[in-house]
């Protein structure tokens, strides 16, 4: 085993202190570079390549630039119920549509129009809308208006507060560019015609 040299007076050689600040001195630097690795790792966001939080830019709601107009003097709550804007549409006119109460057993049926404007060159959908009596009578008049509105290009289930009230389906319209939503939502009945790109749309925002 080897032994510490020392000076004549008993002490450490200057070379045994050389070789304990060298020993002292790496340790020191070790306990640096522990530091800064913890620091730059552990430290939250330190030294961590991250990218940027990204802003997301959520677009307005459109709403109309004409008011709503065409409400009967005499409304039901149902018609009530109906939205006097959708979107960039707003309500134009309303009509009573027997053809639902007549060969459909509809308590009641409404023809709605809504347009961005007036003119030919406004946008507009139209909508049909009808209360039954019950759920089951409701339900049978969506099944044979969804059949009768030709192969789906989209279905699915109406919910409210995330329960299943209903369901709808997407169809081509009769002309080129068109499109139908027929849906059911409970005891009530709906079918908006119109634009391929804007009565999906229309369908979504649409309160009942």
């Amino acid at each position: 085993m080897s032994q510490a040299r020392t000076g004549g007076n008993g002490r450490p050689s200057p070379e045994v202190f050389r070789r304990r600040r060298l020993v002292v001195a790496s340790a020191a630097g070790a306990l640096v570079l522990l530091i800064v690795l913890l620091t730059a790792f552990a430290w939250p966001g330190f030294a961590r390549d991250e990218p940027e939080p990204q802003a997301t830019v959520t677009a307005p709601v459109p709403t109309p630039t004409i008011a709503p107009s065409g409400r009967p003097e005499d409304q039901t709550a149902f018609v009530k119920a109906q939205p006097d804007a959708v979107l960039a549409l707003a309500l134009r006119e309303v009509a009573a549509y027997p053809t639902w109460e007549d060969d459909a057993d509809a308590v009641e049926a409404w023809q709605l129009t809504y347009a961005d404007g007036a003119g030919e060159g406004a946008a507009s959908v139209v909508v049909l809308a009808g209360q039954w009596e019950d759920d089951d009578a409701a339900t049978g008049a969506y099944e044979a208006l969804a059949k009768a509105a030709g192969e789906p290009t989209d279905e699915g289930e109406v919910a409210v507060e995330g329960e299943a009230t209903g369901a709808y389906v997407v169809t081509p319209g009769s002309t080129a560019g068109t499109a139908v939503v027929t849906w059911r939502n409970g005891t009530a009945v709906l079918q908006a015609t119109g634009p391929a790109d804007l009565v999906e749309d229309f369908y979504s925002a649409y309160p009942l």
